[in-house]
């Protein structure tokens, strides 16, 4: 089948089967290889992109249920100039990676946290991070990051 839809604010076209999953027509077909799958089943959110202004676990969606989607990942948050969008600023300033492995995730998840969110407290973040499993930092310095990006996004 075909699907089309906008990737970082370029036009993707492919033929696809249809049960491509959004995580595989991302990295297979685009080559956008920094949304992770990490767990295969949406438990660990490495997976997560925004589509259409909100998060979404790309590991279990069909790339077809995005038909003229817009759809953002990692690569696309950078500034033209490749400056770091305020999330991945905050989180580089506040050490809230270490390994990496879900930080792509945890930092679109961040976006979307503090787009819905954007004064949230420590104990919502937590709650809205529920979905994204990090084995390495403790979630405090992530918490602390999503708090700053947040406060960056809005001019705070």
């Amino acid at each position: 089948m075909k699907v089309s839809m906008t990737v970082n604010g370029i036009p993707a076209n492919a033929e696809i089967d249809p049960r491509t999953l959004l995580v595989q027509f991302l990295r297979e077909n685009l080559s956008l290889t920094g949304t992770h799958v990490g767990c295969d089943t949406s438990q660990c959110g490495a997976c997560t992109v925004i589509v259409n202004g909100n998060a979404v676990k790309s590991c279990s969606a069909l790339a077809a249920q995005f038909q003229d989607a817009q759809v953002t990942t990692i690569e696309g948050i950078a500034g033209p100039g490749g400056e770091l969008h305020p999330m991945q600023a905050a989180f580089k300033e506040c050490h809230g990676l270490q390994c990496g492995f879900c930080t792509t995730g945890m930092i679109m998840c961040a976006i979307d946290i503090a787009k819905h969110h954007p004064n949230a407290s420590e104990r919502e973040i937590r709650e809205q991070l529920k979905g994204n499993m990090c084995r390495c930092t403790g979630y405090h310095n992530i918490v602390k990051a999503v708090q700053a990006g947040a406060a960056n996004m809005s001019g705070g």
